[in-house]
């Protein structure tokens, strides 16, 4: 029989648990809700430009949620987490939280998304303002924090701290911690990362409030949510005005863009190859063996990923 890489993925889950109310679909993860706390279970869908790819990647949601809890786990010191346990190695339980409509995007190079904006000729991105002569993952001076709007659906769309402030989506002290923290949690991120050899280049954070007290949900500086450059390299490919290796979901999207796509009305997504498939999967696994310093475990247990999710989350049926 020939197997697809499909046959490695958990693309979809329909579970029914005990005091569930609700369940949410989002691009990557299914969230149950099932009263104070969440069962969130990260699939292994991969989305870009906001749009879901229509083929998942093997071990992806195995990788984003083991670096997300290794995150969590080592940075709590900082914040208070959504984060309660890990039953399974795509799932994690955790509190429920309220919301804040807004990502802290955190960045510390011209890339990705910025460059974008660089090289159409605009220098203020979300109220920064960016400096002349700057070139393709250069480093800013200092880390700036360009927010995004939190859509339901479409796209996420960039907004300063001072519109922010005008809108009155949160308020000012609030929205002052949300920046310490965030600011705190990448620099963190940046010397966890620099004992592996890597560069955190940008990321992006999500918040919400717990009892009135502000808390850091969702993932955190997985592939997904950040960039990371490898450090011993990164001068020399600077200098040399040559591509950084993308240890992120940033060589994702540049595929996707030099295949005619990104994300706008009338633009076809293109196939992804059997072998462009198994890579993205390659690349995801060995940023999580690169940022964590530990050996990925494919899971061995002789039934589906859904049989291996019912078991591990029994109590909770």
């Amino acid at each position: 029989m020939h197997l697809t890489p499909e046959n490695y993925c958990l693309q979809y889950t329909h579970f029914n648990f005990k005091n569930q109310t609700h369940k949410y679909t989002g691009k990557v993860r299914d969230v149950y809700d099932i009263g104070d706390q969440l069962i969130v279970i990260t699939t292994d869908r991969i989305s870009a430009f906001d749009h879901i790819l229509p083929r998942p990647i093997p071990f992806k949601g195995q990788v984003l949620n083991q670096i997300a809890a290794y995150f969590l786990n080592e940075l709590k010191s900082i914040i208070d987490t959504w984060l309660i346990e890990t039953p399974d190695p795509n799932v994690s339980v955790g509190w429920k939280c309220d919301p804040i409509k807004i990502e802290m995007v955190v960045r510390g190079y011209l890339t990705g998304h910025a460059w974008r904006v660089y090289q159409s000729g605009q220098r203020i991105l979300c109220g920064e303002k960016l400096e002349e002569g700057m070139v393709q993952n250069q480093a800013f001076q200092k880390p700036l924090i360009t927010p995004t709007t939190k859509a339901a659906a479409g796209h996420d769309l960039d907004i300063s701290l001072s519109e922010i402030r005008k809108s009155r989506i949160v308020s000012d002290l609030i929205l002052d911690q949300m920046t310490d923290v965030a600011l705190k949690l990448f620099d963190a991120g940046t010397q966890l990362a620099a004992q592996r050899g890597l560069i955190l280049v940008d990321t992006k954070y999500e918040f919400g409030l717990r009892n009135g007290k502000l808390c850091l949900m969702d993932e955190i500086h997985t592939p997904d949510s950040s960039r990371y450059f490898e450090n011993e390299a990164y001068l020399q490919l600077l200098n040399e005005g040559k591509p950084q290796k993308q240890l992120s979901k940033e060589f994702v999207r540049e595929w996707l863009i030099s295949n005619g796509f990104q994300g706008l009305e009338d633009q076809l997504m293109p196939e992804m190859s059997d072998g462009f498939v198994w890579h993205t999967s390659e690349r995801y696994i060995e940023l999580f063996e690169k940022i964590t310093g530990q050996e990925f475990k494919q899971i061995q247990t002789g039934m589906s990923i859904e049989e291996r999710l019912f078991q591990n989350l029994k109590n909770y049926f």
